[in-house]
């Protein structure tokens, strides 16, 4: 049997600078750094990293680290952290995504003019992902966040709406939720969209889509707590029905091999490389 890995799958730019800066860190410090939440939605990764001395938290710890270094990871985060941080002698290591950082600007533009104009800003995102709750922070929550069509009932269309993306969203839905919302408002010119999605991420579906297909079986490899994971890894399964989803190379299972000549291995913008390698070799030594 014939196995590939997708060369187009793994890290983006965002979460490769975030551990890069990370391991840095860690060298330079020569001690403990601690990680505002998971660096990376892939366990596998967090526990690479923890080995070398990454230690994760939460914002309820932010209170006993004064003094200490704290890591904001690429998926950014509100200005009251910062402030925290400052107040309690926190040093920050700020590896916030330069896409998410713009992004998180746009928020506070587009509120601004909501404001003047009566209206709403409106966000596609997962709620309570981390860089949804960082988007969401810069305007104290005024927004709205949406996952699907049925969270456009908690839309006010007899105001004006400022629509955007979380970056690792689907484009394909962004835009049909903001057809959506134009034809539910009095004049569609009281909608402004701006797709904000990544396209460092979003190029990804159709060449996924396209490498899905060469394969009799597709093992994509991501993170549990991956947002991304959960859209590409949707884009493989309509692109070929016998793929399947796992975090690690144990999971596994003999009967998706049946029969087969081929198997790809690919993965999110959060699945390191030498998990996707790993994978491979216990298809090799197993299922060959």
């Amino acid at each position: 049997m014939r196995v590939e890995i997708d060369q187009n799958s793994g890290f983006c730019f965002g979460v490769v600078r975030a551990i890069s800066k990370a391991e840095a860190a860690l060298q330079e410090l020569g001690g403990e750094v601690y990680s505002l939440g998971d660096i990376v939605h892939n366990r596998m990764e967090v526990q690479r990293l923890e080995s070398l001395g990454l230690r994760t938290v939460t914002h309820e710890d932010m209170p006993q680290l004064a003094g200490r270094d704290l890591f904001i990871r690429a998926h950014g985060e509100p200005p009251t952290t910062y402030r925290c941080a400052e107040e309690l002698g926190i040093r920050v290591i700020d590896a916030t995504c330069p896409v998410v950082a713009q992004l998180q600007r746009k928020v506070v533009a587009a509120y601004a003019k909501m404001q003047q104009a009566g209206g709403q800003v409106v966000i596609l995102g997962k709620r309570g992902h981390a860089e949804v709750v960082g988007l969401s922070g810069q305007v104290n929550d005024n927004v709205t966040v949406v996952e699907s069509e049925d969270d456009l009932a908690q839309v006010d269309f007899s105001r004006p709406i400022f629509f955007l993306s979380q970056t690792t969203q689907s484009v394909a839905l962004f835009w049909e939720l903001a057809e959506k919302m134009k034809l539910r408002l009095e004049d569609e010119h009281m909608l402004t969209v701006d797709d904000t999605i990544c396209r460092r991420v979003s190029n990804r579906e159709k060449a996924l889509s396209e490498f899905a297909q060469r394969f009799d079986v597709v093992i994509f490899v991501c993170g549990k707590k991956s947002s991304n994971g959960k859209v590409l890894f949707d884009v493989c399964h309509r692109a070929n029905s016998r793929a399947y989803n796992i975090e690690e190379e144990s999971e596994l299972q003999p009967e998706w091999f049946e029969g087969c000549h081929s198997a790809g291995i690919c993965g999110a913008t959060s699945t390191p490389t030498w998990l996707m390698q790993r994978v491979a070799e216990a298809i090799e030594k197993r299922f060959m």
